[in-house]
């Protein structure tokens, strides 16, 4: 009887720990009279928990705040040196690394720009491990203090310790993308798909914050979404939940990189609508030249917004979110110009109901939110106070 009633006690302080570290995390800095309150937990274990961290350094004091006729109590929050987190963006353009601290303040970014074409899955993990080899010699980060690198990739990622992606405008068919980092680094890694990361990025820190139910999606050179119900990113049997840039958008329709015709991508990614206004760019040019058109309110823009918000309707009618963030590089783009007619092409095909309940904004965290939501899986763990894995974990909502 002895075992289970101890391992039921550790488990119960580890699940204290972890409610405690959250709070303060999302809504620190707070005193241990205020995580008491916002966690229900009790003043003593409140106070045996937060002894713990301050022993470990994890949390540090943050200063004095007055009482109401009592002694000035303590201020509590994450301590921000403890530890880094690495996030790295794999994008048909370019692998972009970036080093956080604890508090997500940017402290090292490199990036490697990918030849036109450029898609061996050796060479792209180079890319990445280098990257992180010039991140943390040029922050001057100690190896030893990251606590993990996380890595958003196009495509489907497959759960376990050799994370296999399967993206085929890469032609990558279950390439073993974390047994090829693994190779050249022994920190802990974490590896998904780009849109899911971006998405929690933006729950944790965006436009997202304070929703149950969302849908950000990312629209780049690639179309692919979030989806987030009850707070969890929504994965599916096989993790591939999300693919909606390879929903079909029109029967027979273009042809899509992926292999397939009519899909979403081919009418509203980056190549898509450039190839419908007949103009040729490569990946260093891409967003000069969309750019342009958006601007000049060409028609294949305005024909792209279409079907935008009528993809974009697709979502809200099928999963009822309190709201569509769009995110991605061309998402921001067209928000930024267009807003009031993608709104009004979502609200043209939705059903009345689920869009009375929605609302439509752009992403808050600009184009370089994947790697910023690849960082987040590392703290997920951190913050959950598990051990370090070798392979992507369920992404959570914050508290």
């Amino acid at each position: 009887m002895a075992g289970p009633e101890r391992r039921t006690v550790r488990d119960l302080r580890r699940g204290n720990r972890a409610v405690l570290l959250r709070n303060l995390f999302f809504a620190g800095p707070a005193s241990r009279q205020e995580l008491s309150h916002l966690t229900g937990l009790s003043a003593a274990s409140v106070s045996n928990v937060t002894g713990d961290l301050l022993g470990e350094n994890i949390v540090v004091e943050a200063g004095l705040v007055d009482s109401d006729g009592g002694r000035p109590r303590t201020l509590l929050r994450v301590n921000r040196d403890f530890g880094y987190a690495i996030g790295v963006d794999v994008d048909d353009t370019h692998v972009r690394v970036q080093l956080f601290d604890l508090d997500m303040t940017l402290r090292g970014e490199a990036e490697a720009a990918l030849r036109a074409g450029e898609r061996d899955a050796e060479v792209i993990a180079g890319h990445v491990l280098a990257g992180v080899d010039a991140v943390l010699a040029a922050s001057g980060a100690s190896p030893d203090r990251v606590l993990g690198v996380g890595v958003g990739v196009p495509g489907i990622v497959q759960s376990g310790r050799d994370a296999l992606v399967h993206a085929e405008a890469f032609g990558w068919d279950a390439v073993p993308f974390g047994a090829l980092l693994r190779a050249g680094t022994s920190l802990p890694l974490y590896v998904d798909n780009g849109a899911k990361v971006m998405g929690q990025a933006e729950l944790w820190f965006g436009s997202g914050r304070g929703c149950r139910h969302a849908v950000v999606v990312l629209l780049g050179s690639g179309v692919g979404a979030g989806i987030i119900t009850g707070g969890l990113t929504y994965r599916g049997a096989n993790s591939s939940a999300g693919e909606w840039g390879h929903t079909k958008i029109v029967a027979g329709g273009r042809a899509c990189r992926c292999g397939g015709r009519g899909c979403l991508e081919a009418y509203v990614g980056a190549q898509g609508i450039l190839t419908r206004a007949e103009v040729s760019a490569g990946p260093d040019r891409e967003q000069e030249a969309l750019g342009e058109l958006v601007r000049a309110g060409h028609p294949a823009v305005q024909e792209a917004v279409g079907y935008l918000g009528a993809g974009l309707a697709n979502l809200v009618n099928l999963f009822n979110p309190e709201r569509v963030v769009i995110g991605g590089w061309v998402g921001l783009l067209l928000a930024r110009h267009e807003l009031a007619r993608i709104k009004g092409a979502v609200a043209e095909n939705s059903l009345v109901q689920p869009y009375e309940a929605v609302s439509v904004v752009a992403g808050g965290l600009g184009p370089e939110a994947v790697a910023l939501g690849a960082a987040t899986l590392v703290v997920d763990d951190f913050l959950l106070g598990t051990p370090p894995a070798s392979a992507r974990r369920v992404a959570r909502l914050p508290v």
